[in-house]
Parts: structure tokens; sequence; C-alpha cells
């Protein structure tokens, strides 16, 4: 049976599309989250018939939105494959959590990416559009915006105190069931099933056989205290319906992902610099380690921090700070929590002894900066990968300017045009373009319509798109 069971991302919403430029928040002040209060309700009982869901639920109802997103698809012309022929709409639907009174949502990269529009239902119906603030694919996270106020949140609680076989509520809105919850326990923690495709996917789920379904994606995973412990994300089915295996993204990496999105427009992703894989029986054995648990270190990147904090090949990973740490899954969620420039402690065991070790993580560039919102971000978005002319590839193709579209990938140009790779860019708006940052300058604060023209190298007429940023 195994090979028949899909991991299926738990809202169905077809190929959205969304251009996903960041906007930064104008303030001097970072942004945080709203954090839990101790609350006074306690779980009663260790069984069902002792426990009173109605409490958490009230709490948190209002707190959940229903997300429409609205993708606009073109055709290509059968007789002409450089014209369209057809266009249509497909709709989507998700959850999201608000996070702030004044309108900011928490959701799902893969509920809001590749969307055209973005509709906010709130659970006393009234709707708002929606603007995208950022994204990050390697956590499947996005946060959406919406102009209203005094809006009810959910706070966040700490996803690392939460135990397994703890009772939790998922609330969302599968199969467009509105303000839907329902209840069940944390099955396991840690869970990696890799389903995120971006290269530095993090992937430390938090599984529960609460019932999540279509339409779940970007919802609250709460625990009895009303506090948001999780982002409910994917399903594992072989039918595409809930089969009873649900996973969600921890508060904890939602909470510094929302966090960095808020207050930089982009995430500040920390890097260890080191090979990995978990510690089993097997391995212990082999390498004659006195813990079945636990992450080893393989591998030590050259100028990674890791190495130059003196970690070495064969450390096994047990606790970073004050986590402890069993799977590569966990490592990679506590270090997916941290910025650039800073310090941790890592304990290892070495040769079974403990050793603690102080390491100050760095970004992907190899520094401890902060790094910047790129503007070429926009490229991106648009799924181009762009290259300059040469002298001698101007004189062949006889224009004195352009540039050349090397790859088309997934974004705004691959499904709202026919734009075929090797199409040489000559004018945006009716400006000529001679670089690169020539492009990125014009589209990066670019809103609203954008006109490209340009030709085919070898044919003899000029092609136009029309994109909307």
């Amino acid at each position: 049976m195994k090979n028949f069971i899909n991991l299926l991302v738990a809202a169905i919403l077809g190929s959205a599309l969304t251009f996903g430029v960041f906007y930064a928040i104008e303030s001097n002040k970072p942004f945080r989250v709203k954090e839990l209060e101790k609350s006074p309700f306690q779980l009663v009982a260790n069984n069902a018939a002792g426990v009173d869901f109605t409490v958490a639920a009230e709490k948190v109802m209002e707190g959940v939105v229903h997300i429409t997103s609205i993708t606009t698809t073109q055709t290509r012309n059968y007789f002409n494959p450089f014209q369209y022929s057809d266009q249509s709409n497909k709709v989507g639907a998700g959850s999201g959590v608000i996070i702030s009174q004044d309108g900011y949502i928490v959701t799902n990269n893969h509920v809001v990416n590749n969307a055209d529009e973005l509709e906010v239902t709130l659970h006393d119906n009234r709707v708002f559009k929606a603007k995208i603030v950022g994204k990050d694919p390697s956590t499947d996270l996005a946060v959406i915006k919406i102009d209203a106020d005094d809006l009810k949140i959910i706070p966040f609680s700490n996803s690392d105190q939460t135990k397994v076989g703890e009772w939790v509520l998922a609330v969302g809105n599968p199969f467009n069931l509105t303000s839907t919850v329902t209840a069940g326990i944390i099955s396991a923690k840690g869970r990696n099933i890799k389903i995120l495709e971006d290269r530095s996917a993090i992937e430390s789920f938090i599984q529960t056989d609460a019932a999540i379904n279509p339409g779940n994606s970007g919802g609250a995973l709460v625990n009895l205290d009303g506090g948001l412990v999780g982002i409910n994300t994917a399903i594992a089915s072989p039918t595409g319906s809930y089969t009873g295996y649900a996973f969600s993204i921890p508060s904890n990496l939602v909470k510094k992902v929302v966090e960095d999105l808020l207050e930089f427009g982009i995430v500040q992703r920390a890097y260890i610099g080191v090979v990995i894989r978990n510690v089993d029986a097997k391995i212990a054995k082999e390498l004659n380690l006195n813990v079945n648990e636990g992450v080893i270190v393989d591998e030590l990147l050259d100028g990674g921090s890791a190495k130059e904090a003196g970690v070495e090949i064969g450390d096994v990973i047990i606790k970073i700070d004050d986590v402890n740490v069993k799977t590569a899954a966990e490592l990679q969620e506590v270090i997916g929590r941290q910025r650039p420039g800073n310090k941790i402690n890592v304990e290892v065991l070495r040769k079974g002894k403990k050793k603690n070790i102080s390491v100050t993580l760095k970004n992907l560039n190899g520094n401890t900066e902060i790094v910047k919102k790129d503007d070429a971000s926009v490229l991106s978005v648009l799924g181009l990968e762009l290259e300059e002319l040469s002298e001698e590839q101007l004189k062949k193709y006889r224009i004195s300017s352009g540039i050349k579209v090397k790859t088309i990938g997934a974004g705004k140009i691959k499904n709202n045009t026919n734009m075929e790779e090797g199409y040489v860019i000559l004018k945006i708006d009716g400006t000529k373009v001679k670089t690169v940052q020539d492009v990125v300058d014009k589209l990066a604060n670019k809103t609203g319509g954008v006109l490209f023209e340009g030709i085919y190298p070898g044919y003899p007429n000029l092609y136009y798109y029309a994109v909307g940023l």
C-alpha cells in the first residue's frame, strides 16, 4: 500500500498565480507577534469524556478566515503559438489565521502562490480584498494583509512545549465549509514527509489525527488554551481526503518567518554548515555510539559556521540551546528559527563525552549580515532568468540593445503568457532595456500592467506580451 499513498497538500487549488513582491512595514520597530498569555483553562481529565472543547473553539473561531484565490490563465492559439486564444479563471480556496488586529494574516504559501486576486472572508461574513506581504516557499508560509481594524487574533503558543498525546483543535474551511472545528491529539512531532520542493525546505511537522481536508491549508492548529501551536498544511492520503494523517507547521517556526517577512520583507535564513543524518540503533552499533538518537555530523562545509566553531565529523548533535534534538528534521527547524549572526550553543557527544560549542550562524553568502530584499526577486516571481547579449549577438540579430530570456520557470510569465525561451526583450513599456539591471529597475516598483516588446531571432515580426503586476 505504501506506493499508493500520496502526500497531498491540504488545499487543492489548481495552479494559482501570484505576483509575490514583498512589502516592508514602514516602521523602525521590528514586528513581534502576540504570544498567548497564561490561561486559567486547564485540561480536566486525560480522556475525551472529561474534555470541554467549547472554550477553545469559541476563543479561536473569529481568528480564522476563508481565503479565495483567483488565477487567470490563457491558452495558446493552435495555429499561432505566439498568440492567445482563450482566457479562463481558476478558483481555489484555503484558510488563514489573523495575527494582528489591523489585518495581517498568516497562511500557506501554496494557498496564495500564483494567485492574481485574493479575497478574504471573515467569520462574520465580511469580505475583503487582500494583498501579499511576503512568501517563503522553504516553509510553505505566507503573510497577507487586509484593510481592517479591531480584528480578533489567535495568539501564538510555544510549540516546543506541546506533547505527543495532547489534545488539539484544527480550525479551517474544508471543502468550502466555513468555520469548521475538528478535534484530535498530537500524534508525533518532527515529521519530515518530503512534500516541499524548495531546495532549502524546512519540514519538521506536527502530526495530528484531527481531521484536515482540502481547504484547511493555512488554518489553525490550537491547544485547549486557544493558543496557536501550528499552521495546518498537508495530509497523507491515498484518496485526496483525510484518512487519519495530517501535518502542521510548528508555531515557533511560523512566528520567526512571520516576523522576518514583516520586518525585512524576506526571511533571514541561517545555516550551520553541516551534512547530517539521523542516529538510529544500526548507526549507533556501526559507529560504537552510546546513544540511539540525535544527529550525526557526516560532513562539514568549508567556511561554514560549525567547522569554524570546532564541530567535528562524527560529533552527534543532541541539543541546540535548551531544545533537545533527536532528528535531522528537528535540527533544521531549530536552526530555521534563527537569524544570521545569532550565537547558539550546540551540545554534542564526542567519543562518549558531552561537549558544548558556541556557534555563530551565517547566511547563505557565508557572512553574518542581514540579507536585504533583492529587487531581482521580481524576476523569480515572473519566472524569468535573463542574460545579456554579446556585441556579436547584437550585430547578428541587427538590434542595438536587448535582453535574452534564458529560461522561463514557474511564475507570472509562464501562467499568463505564451512567451518562449529565446525571446529577446527590446522594450518594457516603450523604454529600451540594455542590461538585466535595466529590467529589474523597470519592474521592481511597478504596479499594474507591463508590456514587453521584443523579437524571436530568425522571425521577422515584433511580439508583445502583457502581464499584470
